[in-house]
C-alpha cells in the first residue's frame, strides 16, 4: 500500500482525535497578580491586549527625545525585584547607574555652566554660536528638539534652564535614536536623527517584544548594529574648535580640543584589530540572564546585559556634584553618586595604567632609576576636556628616612613644585627635583602662551599624553591626534624592536647620591588631577553668575588629584664607588629582544667573565637570579629587565616576552 493511502485512511481519524481534545483558548498573562495590584494602585489599566496602559499618560509626539524619567517606568527599580537584577539578586537598573553620571548631568555640570559663560565674556561676539556649539553635546535633547521640530537656529543657556529636554543632558534617546548612517564620521556635536524614525529606540537585542515601549512612551524598540558601535560616541568626543587670536578675530585655524574616538581609531582596539568599543569598557557587558524591562516578569531574559555605570576619571566633579546636588537640581540620591564613584575609581586604579619602577645604575655618582607607565586605556591618557592631567612623583629616600631626592612634589594647593609657569616641558631623563613628567595637552594661543580659553586655541604646544597600545604617527589619523613634544625621546611609545605601539612610556631619573651608600627606598606614584587651579584662576578673574556660583562651590570642595598607582622598591642599595660600563650596543649582546617561548641568550666577548644575571620583573620584583648566559623568562606576557654583572662592570637590558 503506497504511503498516499495510509494518509488518507489515517487522517480523518487523526481529525477526530484533536476534535474532542479540550483546548484551552485562555489569553496570554503578561502580568502576575502582584504585579496587576500595583498598576491598581498606581492608576493604571490593563488593555485588552493584556498590557498595562497609564491612565495619566499622554504621549506627545511634538517632543522628539522623552525624558529619562519616561524610561526609567519600566527601566528603574523593579518593585517586584524580578528585573534588572543578577541571578544573585543584585539590582542592575538602567535609569539608577545612569542618573548619577557626568553623563547623565552633563547640563547641569557647573563648571562646564562657568566655562561658557568664561568664553562668552572673552569673546562676546561669539556669544550666540558659543553657546549653541557647546549645548550640542552639553544638553543635546533640549538643542535638537529645538534644531529640528522648532527651526531655531540658536539653543542658548537661558533657553536651556527653563527646558527640561535640555536640562536631562546626555539621556537616553541621544544615544539609542541616533541612526545608524553617519556613525563614526561626525564631530563636534553634530549628530545624526532619522526626524522619520526619531521615535525609535535602538538597542542590541535582535528578538524584542516591543508592545509595552510603544504604547507607553510612543517609542518603537529595534535592533541596531550600531548601538555597540564606538562611532557613537564621535560625534561629541571628537571637537574642533575655529581658532581666534586674542582680539577675538578669527584665523582661519582649527584647533583639536578633544579627539577620544579619533585616539580609539589610532589603536589596538579599533574595528581593525582587537574591535573593543567604547561601550565594552563604558558600559561593561554582563552575561547573566536579566529581564530588562520592570513589571514584565514573563519576558525572556536577555544577555549580554550592558551596566549602565558610564565611569570616566573625573571623581572631583562627581564628588562636588554629590554635594550640591539640591542646589543643581539634581535628582540622583547619594548613594546612586556613591556607586558612580566607586566605579570611576576601578577605572582609575585598575583598568588605566601599569606602572614599575626598575634600578638601571647603582653604582657611581649618580643612582639611575627607570619608571614605566604602560597605557592600558583605549585612548590617550589623559583624555577628553584638555584641563585633565597625569604626572609621576619620584622620590628617594635613605635608610634612616630622609628624602634624597624628590620630584612631582605637590604644593598645598595641589600646584607641582618647579613646575614651569608656561608649560613644563617632556623629560627623558630628569635631573633636578624642580623638574617633574607631567602628562597633558596644554593650548596655545598665536603668541605660543599657554590659554584656556578653548576658542584661543591656536595649536598644542605640548601633547605628551600616553598614547593608546597601537597608538602610529603613520595612522590615517594622526592630523588629529598628534603627539607633541617628545621627538627626542626614544622611550615614549616605543617597542624594543624600535617599532611604534607599545603605549608606555620609560622616564629616567639620575640622582645625584652626594657620597652617600646604603640602602635606599624609592617610592612612584602616578596622580591624576582634572581641575587643576592653573586652569580654573584665569577663569575666576571674570565674574558671572554661573562663574561666581561655581567657585563657591570649588573653593569647598575635595579638589586633591586622585592616586591611580603606587610603587615601592625598599632595601636598593647604592654606592658611590663607580663600575666601569660596558657599552650597551658593543659589547655585551643580549637576544632575542622580544622572545615567545621566554629564551633569552646572553653573550659576552673575550676577556669578560659574567659573574650574575639578576631579572626584575615590569614590578621590579626579582624573579631570576643565575650566573648563566642562557636565560629563562617567566611565564606570561610582560617586559623584563635583565641586570648583567661581569668582571668589568654592569649593564642592565630590557626585553620582553610576548605571547
Amino acid at each position: 500500500m503506497s504511503r498516499i493511502s495510509i494518509f488518507a485512511i489515517l487522517l480523518p481519524a487523526t481529525v477526530a482525535v484533536f476534535a474532542l481534545m479540550p483546548i484551552h483558548n485562555t489569553e496570554k498573562r503578561f502580568h502576575s497578580d502582584s504585579e496587576l495590584s500595583f498598576f491598581k494602585a498606581k492608576k493604571m489599566a490593563i488593555g485588552s491586549e493584556g498590557i498595562a496602559h497609564v491612565n495619566e499618560l499622554e504621549i506627545d509626539s511634538n517632543i522628539l527625545f522623552p525624558t529619562a524619567k519616561v524610561c526609567g517606568g519600566c527601566h528603574g527599580k523593579d518593585p517586584n525585584g524580578g528585573a534588572m537584577v543578577t541571578t544573585s539578586g543584585v539590582d542592575i537598573n538602567i535609569y539608577d547607574d545612569w542618573r548619577s553620571t557626568m553623563m547623565a548631568n552633563s547640563a547641569k555640570d557647573p563648571f562646564w555652566r562657568a566655562k561658557v559663560t568664561h568664553e562668552i565674556l572673552v569673546n562676546p561676539a561669539h556669544s550666540l554660536d558659543l553657546q549653541t556649539k557647546c549645548t550640542s553635546c552639553h544638553a543635546p535633547m533640549g538643542h535638537y528638539q529645538a534644531k529640528l521640530h522648532d527651526n531655531k537656529p540658536f539653543y542658548l543657556l537661558s533657553d536651556l534652564y527653563n527646558d527640561t529636554l535640555g536640562l536631562d543632558g546626555v539621556s537616553c534617546q541621544m544615544c539609542h535614536a541616533q541612526a545608524p548612517e553617519k556613525i563614526g564620521t561626525l564631530h563636534s556635536g553634530e549628530l545624526n536623527f532619522d526626524t522619520n524614525r526619531i521615535r525609535m529606540a535602538y538597542g542590541p537585542y535582535e528578538f524584542i517584544f516591543a508592545p509595552p515601549m510603544h504604547q507607553f512612551v510612543g517609542i518603537t524598540p529595534i535592533y541596531g548594529e550600531h548601538i555597540s558601535d564606538a562611532g557613537l560616541c564621535a560625534g561629541c568626543h571628537t571637537l574642533i574648535t575655529s581658532s581666534v587670536d586674542n582680539a577675538g578675530e578669527y584665523t582661519g585655524n582649527t584647533f583639536v580640543e578633544q579627539a577620544t574616538y579619533h585616539e580609539w581609531l589610532n589603536s589596538r582596539y579599533d574595528k581593525d584589530h582587537d574591535n573593543i568599543s567604547c561601550q565594552k569598557c563604558h558600559i561593561p557587558q554582563l552575561f547573566d540572564e536579566v529581564v530588562i524591562s520592570a513589571n514584565y516578569q514573563n519576558l525572556t531574559p536577555k544577555y549580554p546585559y550592558g551596566l549602565h555605570e558610564m565611569a570616566g576619571a573625573n571623581v572631583t566633579m562627581l564628588k562636588l556634584m554629590k554635594e550640591h546636588r539640591n542646589a543643581l537640581g539634581i535628582n540622583a540620591l547619594p548613594e546612586h553618586f556613591d556607586s558612580t564613584i566607586a566605579g570611576t575609581m576601578r577605572m582609575l586604579q585598575q583598568k588605566t595604567l601599569d606602572l614599575s619602577i626598575t634600578p638601571l645604575d647603582l653604582n657611581g655618582d649618580t643612582a639611575h632609576f627607570g619608571v614605566l607607565v604602560n597605557n592600558k586605556a583605549g585612548h590617550k591618557f589623559p583624555s577628553g576636556y584638555p584641563a585633565r592631567r597625569a604626572w609621576i612623583e619620584f622620590e628617594v629616600r635613605d635608610s634612616t628616612g630622609n628624602i634624597l631626592f624628590h620630584s612631582g612634589k605637590m604644593n598645598s594647593d595641589y600646584t607641582l613644585v618647579g613646575e614651569d609657569s608656561n608649560y613644563e616641558p617632556h623629560h627623558q631623563f630628569i635631573t633636578d627635583p624642580n623638574q617633574v613628567q607631567i602628562y597633558e595637552l596644554v593650548p596655545g594661543d598665536v603668541s605660543n602662551m599657554f590659554t584656556n580659553v578653548l576658542e584661543r586655541g591656536h595649536l598644542a604646544l605640548k601633547d605628551n599624553r600616553l598614547t593608546p597600545q597601537g597608538f602610529s604617527k603613520l595612522d590615517v589619523v594622526y592630523d588629529t591626534t598628534q603627539v607633541v613634544g617628545t621627538d627626542n625621546d626614544s622611550d615614549f611609545n616605543l617597542n624594543l624592536d624600535g617599532t611604534e605601539g607599545s603605549g608606555a612610556d620609560l622616564t629616567h631619573y639620575k640622582i645625584a647620591v652626594n657620597g652617600y651608600a646604603g640602602k635606599v627606598s624609592i617610592t612612584s606614584k602616578v596622580w591624576y588631577h582634572s581641575l587643576p587651579l592653573k586652569w580654573m584662576m584665569p577663569m575666576f578673574a571674570y565674574s558671572s553668575p554661573e562663574i561666581d556660583s561655581f567657585k563657591v562651590m570649588f573653593d569647598s570642595a575635595d579638589n586633591s588629584p586622585i592616586l591611580i598607582a603606587e610603587k615601592t622598591l625598599n632595601d636598593v642599595y647604592i654606592t658611590p664607588v663607580k663600575t666601569k660600563q660596558i657599552a650597551l650596543d658593543q659589547d655585551i649582546k643580549v637576544f632575542p629582544t622580544l622572545s615567545y617561548d621566554g629564551r633569552v641568550t646572553v653573550l659576552v666577548p673575550d676577556g669578560l667573565s659574567i659573574k650574575g644575571v639578576q631579572i626584575y620583573n615590569s614590578a621590579g620584583k626579582l624573579v631570576w637570579d643565575r650566573a648563566a648566559t642562557n636565560v629563562l623568562l617567566p611565564m606570561g606576557k610582560g617586559v623584563y629587565f635583565i641586570a648583567i654583572q661581569t668582571n668589568k662592570g654592569k649593564v642592565v637590558r630590557k626585553v620582553m616576552r610576548g605571547e
